[in-house]
């Protein structure tokens, strides 16, 4: 990266920063400002930024990005009060996204004949987690009865990383099945996701437990400053990944089950985690955001054709809101709460990373096509839910909020809050 383009984008940043007070009060998200600058500077306007996706640096930021991402979203949540209370987003966890992964598959092979079932499920599952930052003012929006808030960030935090087993099995599964001349290929590459699954999970465990122990001993006997304390809680995030990479584990996946269990056993040291995530965290998303602009609207809008466009639409309606309704039905929320969960399902920086990471991975079918599909499907996530975050909040709390003395009302159920992401 040249210094003039780094001078631009640290321009770019002060001027967000110090203006954000007023953005947050408008429909314009930051993944939604930073995405469109980001367009401003690509090739194909100003030209002030020349870099390629393959460019060593833009690969580290995406590789740290969803490193972060996954460790610190997962340390946000109380498993305990997830399973007493939070009944709304285990459900969405535990059905609606399985059948979310379905559906798009199945609908991917009957509209693009040329994806296989394994194919299709990769294409399915990277657009399965939701980014709630696309649409702050619903998880922030105080007058929104807290459940379902609460909802809405805690899917989008546990999503993510519950996909993530699965892409790297059907990763496996479409590798396999692409090389049929070698026997043993399909049973190498389920062998290989297994390892990767398998390592990863008892890595992150072990770092999260004894690495969240050891910060904890060090803080309660004095001999470690709060600077350095906080500081140490992210750095369990690196070095679960860095370990379970050298193991042949998944790195990713040991970091969300690193943040996952330091959440659950060392709770009282996570505060550096969440300060981490509101400022340096937050600087790595809406770099994404800028190199995405940048770097891969164009080239995703010159490939949209009239099929690949109908998917990205069904993706963000008919895909995700069929099955939250199937997901909820038992718990009789109204029309209108079903369908506002529903629509605010939105795709944005899983997404994005994880379509990097098939991008960059070898031998997998129809990548490409894959790729663009899953980034249009961002690029109108990331205006539509962004437009229609704050007014639909307002109108829909407006309306709920009527009811709100009728007793039992499942919309307003007092539930705990857990830490919400701000990405505004």
């Amino acid at each position: 990266m040249e210094h003039i383009e780094l001078a631009l984008i640290a321009v770019f940043f002060l001027l967000f920063a110090n203006f954000s007070g007023k953005l947050e009060k408008s429909i314009f998200s930051g993944p939604m400002i930073f995405a469109f600058v980001g367009l401003l500077f690509s090739p194909v306007i100003f030209g002030a930024f020349d870099l390629k996706l393959e460019n060593n640096s833009i690969q580290f930021v995406a590789e740290f990005t969803l490193m972060i991402l996954l460790f610190t979203d997962a340390s946000r949540i109380d498993i305990s009060s997830l399973r007493k209370e939070h009944t709304l987003p285990m459900q969405l966890l535990g059905i609606s996204l399985p059948l979310t992964i379905l559906l798009g598959a199945l609908i991917a092979m009957l509209m693009f004949d040329f994806l296989d079932l394994p194919t299709a499920l990769i294409l399915a599952v990277i657009l399965a987690p939701t980014d709630a930052a696309l649409g702050q003012a619903v998880v922030s929006y105080e007058k929104i009865p807290v459940r379902i808030r609460q909802t809405i960030n805690v899917e989008s935090g546990l999503n993510d990383g519950i996909a993530l087993p699965f892409l790297l099995l059907f990763i496996a599964l479409a590798i396999g099945a692409d090389n049929p001349s070698n026997s043993q290929s399909i049973s190498y590459w389920i062998g290989f996701a297994g390892k990767q699954i398998g390592f990863g999970l008892l890595v992150g465990i072990a770092i999260g437990f004894t690495g969240g122990k050891f910060v904890s001993y060090c803080q309660d006997k004095g001999i470690a400053s709060k600077t350095f304390t906080d500081l140490s809680a992210v750095v369990l995030a690196i070095l679960s990944f860095a370990l379970a990479e050298s193991i042949h584990g998944n790195g990713y996946i040991s970091a969300f089950i690193a943040g996952l269990t330091l959440g659950n056993t060392s709770k009282h040291i996570c505060k550096g985690v969440y300060e981490f995530a509101e400022t340096e965290g937050q600087l790595l998303t809406l770099l994404t955001f800028l190199f995405f602009g940048a770097l891969i609207i164009v080239p995703t809008v010159q490939a949209i054709t009239l099929e690949t466009f109908i998917y990205a639409l069904l993706s963000l309606t008919l895909i995700r809101i069929v099955p939250v309704a199937i997901g909820l039905i038992r718990d009789k929320l109204g029309f209108e709460s079903i369908m506002f969960i529903g629509w605010f399902g939105p795709r944005g920086i899983a997404t994005i990373l994880y379509g990097i990471l098939i991008l960059n991975q070898a031998g997998i079918p129809h990548k490409e096509f894959i790729f663009n599909v899953a980034m249009l499907t961002v690029v109108l996530s990331v205006v539509l839910h962004g437009v229609s975050a704050m007014p639909w909040s307002v109108g829909y709390s407006n309306r709920i909020n009527k009811h709100k003395h009728i007793q039992g009302k499942p919309e307003h159920k007092i539930v705990s809050e857990m830490p919400v992401k701000n990405n505004k």
